[in-house]
């Protein structure tokens, strides 16, 4: 007895434009060691994460819409995609922002170390940063929550019906804006006390002008940083928890949650 294979085309096409969505999210979303990471790897998530929206996937009502519909619909999913992948990479970049800023004060952007995942030179604390917002980026379960958007997106909106609006753009921006507030705020702390260090050596320069101080303060900006980073590295969490419920309440309403 031969058994005949029958494909539906309709959940052919729904696959296909979930995938799109997905991989846009995929491309952006900052999941440690992806990056260095095969290729492969990203597409078996990216078919694994659409697979398990099954229940969500739109339903094409044409049987065959074209295949200029398809790609203008494809396109359409890619930049929804895209839109809330780069959303959510802002998350990690307030705690790039203060690595950078906390190690160009404190002297440590004289190392540079080579970034597994970009393969290319950067510094230590900024590699540091990287890996401590991935993990916890995991740890607050935001990985859960870019699910729930995503499967809130398919049930919201239609397959090609998402257009850029101003009020999108605008609340894109708006997170994006956040990387600055929030690398200062988490850098502040250690900035104001590097500051006090440069005052109490230029005073004592002043007072001991044949004291040659410029290498001991150097050297005490980069151990007075890191020991003060390593006791206020506890109120990361916190920060990073808000900005991430922030960014998702702000996805969940631009996908019309």
């Amino acid at each position: 007895m031969h058994a005949d294979l029958t494909l539906n085309l309709a959940a052919l096409y729904g696959f296909l434009l979930v995938l799109a969505r997905v991989s846009g999210v995929i491309a952006f979303v900052p999941i440690p060691g992806m990056a260095a990471g095969p290729a492969a790897s990203r597409v078996v998530l990216a078919l694994a994460m659409s697979i398990a929206l099954y229940p969500v996937w739109p339903r094409v009502s044409m049987e065959s819409p074209g295949i200029a519909r398809l790609a203008g619909w494809v396109g359409t999913e890619l930049a929804l995609g895209l839109t809330i992948g780069v959303a959510i990479a802002f998350l990690l970049e307030g705690i790039q922002m203060a690595a950078q800023i906390i190690g160009l004060q404190a002297g440590y952007s004289y190392a540079s170390t080579v970034d597994p995942s970009t393969q290319a030179d950067t510094t230590t604390l900024q590699l540091m940063s990287q890996l401590f917002g991935g993990s916890l980026f995991f740890a607050f379960g935001f990985d859960r929550q870019v699910v729930h958007v995503l499967a809130r997106s398919l049930e919201t909106i239609p397959a090609g019906a998402y257009r850029i609006s101003g009020p999108a753009a605008d609340a894109v921006a708006h997170l994006g804006a956040q990387i600055f507030s929030t690398g200062v705020q988490l850098a502040l702390p250690v900035l104001a006390l590097l500051l006090l260090l440069e005052i109490a050596f230029a005073v004592l320069g002043r007072l001991h002008t044949q004291l040659q101080l410029m290498p001991l303060t150097f050297l005490m900006k980069m151990l007075a940083g890191l020991a003060f980073l390593a006791g206020i590295v506890r109120f990361f969490p916190a920060i990073f928890e808000k900005t991430g419920v922030l960014t998702f309440t702000t996805l969940l309403r631009l996908v019309g949650s």
